[in-house]
């Protein structure tokens, strides 16, 4: 063969080798030939227009709660850094497993008893996410068991998503309130009870209900846009009980003196807290389309509840800085990181009721407020001898229960100012009069109704769980003096690293005169 032959071929093996490379922009172009023609199938301008609609609400749907379920991190940097290094594992792991708890227990019956047809009291249909439902049909065209989301115009499945990165959320302030001495099955079981049967009742009655007209809360026109009470102060009361019911940390109280436990990485909990932050912009925004009255996306309210979350976020940050920085009792104050993320959070907290119902100067008010008044209510439970390692009821509590008063004073009143809507009357500082103080008696019976509820629920659930494990919620002495990373885990979380509190004092001074 001669030479010339021999370089043919093998050109002609190299193209046939190469040549998948040549038919990869013919994929694409013949893609959109099949697409062009399934659309010259399709029905009429309109249908097209609304499948657009029903498009782009369920991406902002599943983008928001993606953002919400990001929080976890947050949530786990948070704690971690505030609490010691010696637990970081144990709390790392049950920030990481309680949302894969969450999911199952909602799953099963939690979305069901929150949002299935049945009583204004609970819902008992839908159980595994089953029964009738021809989502995204909204109005008099649904026609399925899940009657209280009827006008919201999205599939099933993204609804249930929304709805359960918010169920992990409550499950997930429980976390940072019992750390460094709860057993990590108590925390697990729990978890399951607070998810599936605890937060879906009491949600029920404010954002669920039915073919008879909605929970019993959302007849009387109780109102909590985002979840202050629905998922905060839900889970701050079941931290409460908890934390009441498992006692201090070791060394915490000596003598009736409190004294404090630093967290071993303020950098974590900083970085958690901006986590957290941004998972707000996914918390409130994302519920617009949730809201009564709102079938698809509103920009107007969307950026101005952008605003108003972000505006009470820095006022509580700056009212929990100035707070312990001129604090009167200590003349040698000085500003509290911890406080200041704690500020941040708890003005968070306070405006998710309302975000969509209050101009940016009230926002500014109630976080101003929310921030401060977490700096004393951090130090009013540490006087109880409530042991809160990282301020969780102080934040999701009381943060939550001042958040939903304050949206019967701040309420701008329905109307189309700032695209409200459908929305709460005129709250008591902005002139609404006899209604807004009905308003605000109704925001109040709201607290006190879920608030005493989800205490003694979780409290038999705290009870339930001590009896199926058959002994005690806490761990050993040996095990929390020693770290439950070891202990429950078997692992540390700084393996490798050498810490100088692990080291005796002799041998650094010995090394320190040798050099």
């Amino acid at each position: 063969m001669s030479k010339q032959k021999r370089k043919r071929l093998r050109c002609i093996s190299a193209w046939r080798l190469q040549s998948w490379k040549v038919c990869l922009p013919l994929i694409p172009i013949i893609i959109l030939l099949c697409a062009e023609v399934a659309v010259a199938q399709n029905p009429p301008f309109k249908t097209t227009l609304e499948s657009l609609q029903i498009t782009v609400n369920t991406i902002w749907v599943i983008f928001t709660g993606c953002l919400v379920f990001f929080m976890n991190a947050g949530f786990g940097m948070l704690e971690v850094g505030l609490c010691r290094q010696k637990n970081a594992a144990n709390i790392l792991t049950k920030n990481l497993i309680v949302f894969a708890l969450s999911t199952a227990a909602y799953w099963a019956v939690g979305f069901a008893f929150m949002f299935g047809d049945g009583n204004p009291v609970l819902g008992f249909n839908g159980f595994f996410l089953s029964g009738s439902d021809n989502s995204p049909a909204i109005g008099e065209a649904y026609n399925g068991v899940f009657y209280s989301l009827k006008d919201i115009g999205i599939p099933l499945n993204a609804k249930f998503f929304f709805q359960l990165v918010f169920a992990g959320t409550a499950a997930t302030i429980v976390s940072g309130a019992v750390a460094e001495r709860i057993k990590f099955s108590a925390f697990c079981l729990f978890s399951l009870l607070l998810v599936g049967i605890i937060y879906p009742i009491t949600g029920h009655w404010i954002w669920g209900g039915g073919w008879l007209g909605g929970g019993w809360l959302q007849g009387l026109k109780f109102w909590d846009f985002a979840g202050s009470t629905v998922v905060h102060s839900v889970g701050g009361c079941c931290a409460l009980v908890g934390t009441y019911l498992l006692g201090p940390r070791k060394g915490k109280y000596i003598d009736g003196v409190s004294y404090g436990l630093p967290g071993h990485n303020l950098s974590l909990a900083i970085l958690g807290c901006l986590i957290l932050w941004l998972g707000w912009f996914g918390f409130n925004p994302g519920s617009t389309i949730f809201n009564p009255g709102t079938t698809n996306l509103d920009p107007n309210a969307i950026s101005h509840i952008v605003l108003t979350t972000n505006t009470a976020a820095c006022a509580g940050g700056i009212a929990a800085a100035l707070t312990t920085w001129l604090d009167p009792r200590d003349p040698d104050s000085k500003p509290d990181p911890t406080m200041i993320i704690n500020g941040v959070l708890s003005g968070l907290v306070a405006i998710t009721a309302s975000c969509r119902f209050v101009t940016i100067g009230s926002a500014i008010t109630i976080g101003l407020l929310a921030g401060i008044i977490v700096v004393f209510s951090v130090d009013f439970w540490d006087r109880m001898k409530i042991d809160d390692p990282v301020g969780a009821i102080s934040v999701h509590l009381v943060g939550g229960v001042w958040g939903t008063l304050a949206l019967g004073l701040f309420s701008e009143g329905p109307g189309d100012l700032y695209s409200i809507g459908n929305g709460p009357v005129a709250g008591l500082f902005c002139g609404g009069g006899i209604d807004s103080i009905r308003q605000l008696f109704i925001q109040l019976l709201g607290i006190v109704a879920v608030d005493v509820s989800t205490v003694f629920l979780s409290w038999l659930a705290w009870l339930l769980v001590k009896r199926i494990l058959s002994s005690s919620l806490r761990v050993t002495e040996k095990a929390e003096i020693e770290g439950l990373d070891f202990h429950e885990h078997r692992m540390n979380a700084y393996s490798g690293f050498l810490f100088k509190g692990d080291l005796k004092q002799s041998p650094l001074r010995d090394q320190q005169r040798q050099n």
